[in-house]
């Protein structure tokens, strides 16, 4: 929470530390030391030690390409092809969208008070279907991290029982 509270607090110019841009991201270090690696395009500046710091720009691009990835589904060569056809700044935008508020659903009511007619259904229909999208994309990426987490699991207990077993004789 301190470093959350430390990356509002700075100036929107200024760096950011791994540890401030994974606490934004909501996402370890590692991954974005990962990406770094997947994704050219992504340079912090390091500093003495090794120490990374991300500009703005870095931390759009971040944002863009976990939107591509966990979002919108996209494999890691899926969004190297968008990089790459659309450009960084395409990248770059997704993030800044994604790091604004989503804009407040309609009530049920107003929606039902519409005018029917084949745009406002067809626009309705989208919405919902987008909606329907995100979740299953959300249920879909957290069982993977859970089934990645099981499998670590059952990994650390047969290690756990194979020193135990010397012990147990």
């Amino acid at each position: 929470m301190a470093v959350l509270a430390a990356f509002r607090e700075k100036s929107p110019e200024a760096f950011r530390t791994i540890s401030e841009v994974a606490t934004e991201l909501d996402m370890p270090q590692h991954v974005l030391r990962f990406w770094e690696s997947r994704f050219a395009q992504v340079k912090p500046v390091k500093r003495a030690g090794g120490r990374r710091y991300y500009r703005p720009e870095d931390v759009d691009l971040l944002r863009g390409i976990r939107t591509l990835l966990y979002r919108e589904g996209f494999t890691i060569k899926g969004a190297q092809k968008v990089l790459r056809e659309k450009g960084l700044r395409h990248v770059a935008e997704l993030g800044r969208m994604a790091a604004g508020s989503p804009p407040a659903p309609l009530p049920a009511e107003a929606v039902a008070e519409m005018p029917r007619t084949r745009a406002t259904l067809t626009v309705v229909e989208t919405v919902a279907e987008e909606e329907r999208d995100l979740a299953a994309s959300l249920a879909h990426q957290e069982r993977v991290n859970l089934e990645i987490l099981l499998a670590e699991l059952v990994r650390l207990k047969a290690r756990l029982r194979a020193a135990r077993a010397p012990h147990a004789a």
